[in-house]
């Protein structure tokens, strides 16, 4: 899993019976904590996630109805809430975002007649996705930048290459949730324009970008000539994503959804699980947001306070309601106090620990911080003793 949940919970190829007792340790001190700063699916049963969504799909569809069959039902009423929410006239269910991109930028370069896409390096189909464009759909990628955030319209614009496509990960993950400001967005958006290049965005984090542009959801959407969202990163849902275009380009991506192998025969829990997000998770978005500028703040106060010699929260003030943390400690040891601190005091104020990436410092880890509902229930003042037991115990 190369999202925020799986990061958080699971290690990549750590498949042996000591990795999953750890792990199992670490989801039951999440479970049994009585204050977090958010709650993760993976912290559930599937019985009890189950049960939820048959008392909350009632609240968005009329569940009498019979399930989907090969895309209709419920899975169109996704689409048709899905496009008007982002303000396009159509939207194409996938069961992943992998899937969802590849037919899109496919579609794209048969349109431009370019298979190069430009995009950045550590932008999430050249980083966790096994070079899927290369390998499975014959697409190009190039790099405008390899700067920690998005490129800027003069490195689109001075780009010595050709492109047909300019993808845009909105929030950028990889550097810490980042986002340009909307000047520069607009800027950068009409540089490729100028190069007569598409911009598609890879928006499975898009929902949470409308504090940070302080623009409606679907004007920051209408930017680009296509997106993709995701229904599980932000607005918990079980899985799936959509693709949203022009009519004519989305019925392609139909195609390209069902040759590799997506046109599955049902789907109504992913689907049903999504319209409780868009329902219900969507609207609070902006007060998550908020609040993990509260929760930001309370644990740079803390560190201070409490002497540790180095700390970075990236960005400073967070764009979403997601950030990172740096310290300058080993990984294993910050995760151990973490875990110690939510087993012994019920508080879990960090999840996972990760070494620098290659190339990084010695000695630096980080962790993402996510604030979800839970996390509302915390002040600055509960942030800064809950970061003041958690540097004791590495001491």
């Amino acid at each position: 899993m190369e999202d925020q949940q799986g990061r958080i919970e699971t290690e990549p190829g750590a498949n042996g019976g000591g990795e999953q007792d750890a792990r199992r340790r670490r989801l039951a001190a999440w479970r049994a904590s009585e204050r977090t700063l958010c709650r993760m699916p993976g912290e559930f049963s599937m019985g009890e996630r189950l049960t939820a969504l048959a008392a909350d799909a009632r609240t968005v569809y009329d569940t009498t109805e019979m399930p989907d069959f090969y895309g209709d039902g419920v899975v169109a009423e996704l689409e048709r809430r899905t496009a008007d929410a982002l303000g396009f006239p159509a939207a194409a269910f996938f069961p992943t975002g992998t899937m969802a991109q590849q037919a899109a930028l496919r579609a794209w370069a048969g349109r431009t007649g370019n298979a190069t896409v430009a995009l950045h390096p550590l932008a999430h189909p050249e980083v966790h996705e096994r070079r899927a464009f290369t390998t499975v759909s014959g697409l190009r990628t190039v790099h405008p930048t390899d700067a920690p955030r998005l490129p800027t319209a003069q490195e689109v614009r001075d780009f010595e290459e050709p492109f047909g496509t300019l993808m845009l990960e909105l929030p950028l993950r990889e550097p810490g949730f980042v986002l340009p400001t909307w000047q520069e967005l607009t800027d950068v958006v009409e540089a490729a324009r100028e190069r007569d290049a598409v911009v598609h965005f890879d928006g499975a984090r898009l929902w949470d970008c409308v504090v940070h542009f302080d623009r409606p959801l679907e004007e920051i959407a209408r930017l680009a000539d296509s997106v993709y969202v995701s229904y599980y990163k932000s607005l918990g849902g079980l899985s799936g994503a959509a693709l949203v275009g022009p009519e004519s380009l989305v019925e392609e991506t139909r195609t390209w959804r069902h040759r590799y192998g997506g046109q599955l025969f049902q789907q109504y829990p992913a689907a049903l699980s999504a319209l409780v997000g868009l329902d219900r998770e969507l609207p609070k978005l902006p007060s998550y947001v908020a609040h993990a500028r509260v929760v930001a703040e309370g644990l740079a106060d803390g560190f201070t306070k409490a002497g540790v010699p180095w700390f970075r929260i990236n960005p400073e003030v967070p764009h979403t309601h997601q950030f990172q943390v740096w310290l300058p400690y080993e990984a294993d040891a910050l995760d151990d106090a973490g875990l110690g601190q939510a087993e012994e005091t019920g508080v879990a104020l960090f999840r996972r620990w990760f070494p620098a990436p290659a190339g990084g410092p010695p000695g630096v880890a980080y962790t993402e911080v996510t604030v979800t509902e839970p996390g509302l229930q915390w002040s600055a003042e509960d942030v800064r003793d809950a970061v003041a037991e958690f540097v004791r115990r590495l001491s």
